[in-house]
């Protein structure tokens, strides 16, 4: 095993042995150095401190499982036959499995200033009991560490190894917890190991959180080959929580929740998350959390929490029950926004739900609504679980509807490189035996391009009077568009 090198400098790592006996977690170091007068207390800044607590809480029943090495002998490529070589076929994509119980991490990133550093002090120095040793490592020394070990691997035994799955199998060892500090990618070096180097350290059970400068999007801008970089962050999007800590508020002067509309999976974090985005919707102060009724065609629709112009529901609330259009339409004239909670994944049992679930989508979606979700699996497993994928590949290889690059249609680039990962595109699933008709394979492509654009920074803010965006001029405005849409469907 190679070990890590003693780097104690201020912005070297640190992997240390670890007690919490107290359960002292970051909210509870926060409020502690607000009533001393420390920090000064900040709704925003609360907000990104509730997720590091929700982190926190996850990590308390968080057994990481133990770090197998891999032999040096399985990361030699396999030996081609005569004709696999004759026509260069690939070998298959190798997909890596994450623990199933591995809690999601985080990527905080916000201008100078934003308190980056103090975020992280509080969550690494009040991990709970159970995280026994933990690392801290400012990203340029980490990656440099990196490029040593797997330099020192070839070394030894050839350049023809994944000697990255090696290397993490022993950077994992070294602690279940890695936060680094202010992520960055400048070097074509790192940015071709970055991604595969990552998803390694998760396999393992690495729990990640980091720092950065910027927001996943704008990492290795302008780079060399940056194309190769893309799954790199498209991999941070959907594997760790992405918070903006720059605070952006609206006429109201009520901060902005700094994760993105969609969350999965159903963790402790996705309730905190329901709960701020539905403080930022609704209008809390003035319109305190409360049931309603609507009546459509003579019944009675419950709604079970509004506030102003948002409504919550849990999706058995709002799909489980017998609801159609004429519902989903009257509750997007009366409401301008909808969190719905506990989003389960639907297979073809449940096929009633997701056409459903898809019609409501529509409505929102023609009425320009906000949706918040939180979902059991990422949004493009919605209507079909992992093993009704793989036979949909079966049946689009024996129909040659299975190709290297296909166009998805409307899905962001974080949805379209989750289903290159599988060899999925839209266009097979939508050939595939699994779906009734072509309504069917319609509707179920057209959800996935809808819910893409509903989670857009464009779509969340259009109407809701940000700053940045013309406060309350931009409001107005965007209010006599809906109005004009309310007309249009009576």
């Amino acid at each position: 095993m190679i070990g890590w090198p003693d780097l104690p400098t201020a912005r070297g790592y640190a992997t240390v042995q670890h007690s919490n006996p107290d359960m002292w977690g970051p909210l509870d170091e926060y409020d502690e150095r607000v009533h001393s007068r420390r920090l000064r207390d900040d709704d925003h800044q609360r907000m990104i401190v509730q997720s590091l607590q929700d982190l926190h809480d996850m990590l308390k029943d968080y057994n990481a499982p133990k770090v197998v090495h891999p032999t040096i002998e399985s990361l030699k490529p396999p030996p081609r036959s005569f004709i696999s070589s004759l026509f260069h076929r690939k070998p298959p994509k190798r997909r890596t499995q994450l623990p199933p119980n591995l809690p999601k991490g985080l990527y905080m990133f916000g201008d100078v200033g934003s308190g980056k550093t103090m975020l992280m002090d509080l969550f690494y120095e009040t991990l709970p009991h159970n995280i026994t040793s933990k690392t801290r490592i400012h990203f340029h020394n980490f990656m440099q560490d990196v490029h040593k070990r797997l330099h020192a691997m070839k070394m030894e035994h050839g350049t023809d190894l994944d000697a990255i799955q090696y290397v993490a199998a022993d950077i994992a060892e070294q602690g279940s917890v890695l936060c680094f500090d202010e992520f960055q990618c400048t070097d074509v070096a790192d940015a071709m190991i970055l991604r595969s180097l990552l998803e390694a350290l998760m396999s393992h059970g690495v729990v990640l959180v980091t720092t950065s400068n910027r927001q996943p999007s704008d990492l290795y801008k302008n780079g060399i080959q940056r194309d190769s970089f893309i799954p790199c962050i498209n991999l941070l999007k959907t594997s760790l929580r992405v918070l903006n800590l720059d605070s952006t508020t609206d006429y109201r002067k009520i901060p902005r929740p700094p994760s993105g509309v969609y969350h999965h999976p159903l963790d402790k974090a996705a309730v905190s998350h329901a709960n701020k985005w539905f403080r930022f919707l609704g209008d809390l102060e003035r319109d305190p959390p409360h049931q309603a009724t609507l009546q459509v065609w003579g019944r009675d629709i419950v709604v079970p929490k509004a506030s102003g112009d948002a409504v919550m529901f849990t999706f058995n609330d709002l799909i489980g029950k017998a609801t159609g259009a004429a519902d989903y339409i009257e509750l997007c004239r009366t409401y301008h926004a909808f969190v719905i909670t506990d989003v389960p994944g639907m297979t073809h049992r449940e096929r009633d739900l997701a056409r459903r679930f898809i019609t409501f989508i529509d409505a929102v979606y023609e009425s320009r609504a906000k949706l918040v979700l939180t979902t059991a699996v990422p949004l493009f497993q919605l209507f079909m679980s992992h093993e009704e994928i793989d036979n949909a590949l079966e049946d689009g290889r024996k129909k040659g509807t299975v190709k290297e690059a296909e166009d998805h249609e409307g899905v962001d680039d974080v949805m379209r490189q989750m289903m290159d990962d599988l060899g999925m595109s839209m266009s097979m699933l939508k050939n595939s035996s699994m779906f009734s008709g072509d309504e069917e394979r319609f509707a179920f492509s057209r959800a996935l391009s809808r819910l893409s654009e509903m989670g857009s920074q464009e779509w969340v803010e259009r109407g809701l009077g940000m700053e940045h965006r013309g406060g309350l001029d931009e409001r107005d405005s965007w209010q006599k568009v809906r109005s004009r849409w309310r007309e249009d469907s009576m």
